[in-house]
């Protein structure tokens, strides 16, 4: 298990970001990665439940992370997301998110995700193709940038 890089402004994984979620992900082997997170009352949507776009959100990420596991500059971006909510995803509790790695034909790739309770359940999943984000979008040292692996600041639930 090794820690993935993070940023400082993303909304899901940027340490600097307020409004964000401060996720840290975790690469599992060269096709899978994991993350471990309570998600804040202040991101439902009904009392008590989390806000869907958030969990899209989370999804959304999982994909393209999934790709870091072979290479932890390798960033994509999301050309087709497709989600299901299989059940309602309560706020201020122990959630898991997973990411797998597809297909991988080089500038293109498939993934798949998915949100579960503690107990296992699948909460919310998503398949999609992602793509890599073209060079001029990250040019310069990535550590100047903010890309980097951060120092953990809570443990594994």
């Amino acid at each position: 298990m090794e820690k993935q890089p993070g940023s400082r402004h993303c909304f899901v994984c940027g340490v600097e970001n307020k409004f964000g979620l401060h996720v840290d992900f975790y690469s599992v082997d060269e096709n899978s990665i994991f993350a471990e997170i309570v998600i804040a009352d202040h991101f439902q949507g009904y009392p008590n439940t989390v806000h869907g776009g958030i969990l899209a959100t989370l999804l959304d990420e999982t994909l393209g992370r999934s790709f870091l596991s072979k290479d932890p500059n390798r960033m994509m971006y999301t050309a087709k997301l497709n989600v299901k909510y299989r059940h309602p995803v309560p706020t201020e509790t122990k959630l898991r998110i997973e990411g797998t790695i597809i297909k991988d034909r080089g500038r293109v790739g498939e993934a798949k995700a998915k949100v579960m309770d503690a107990d296992g359940k699948v909460l919310a999943e998503a398949t999609g193709v992602v793509v890599n984000l073209p060079p001029e979008f990250h040019q310069g040292d990535l550590e100047e940038l903010g890309w980097k692996v951060y120092e953990d600041k809570k443990e594994l639930i």
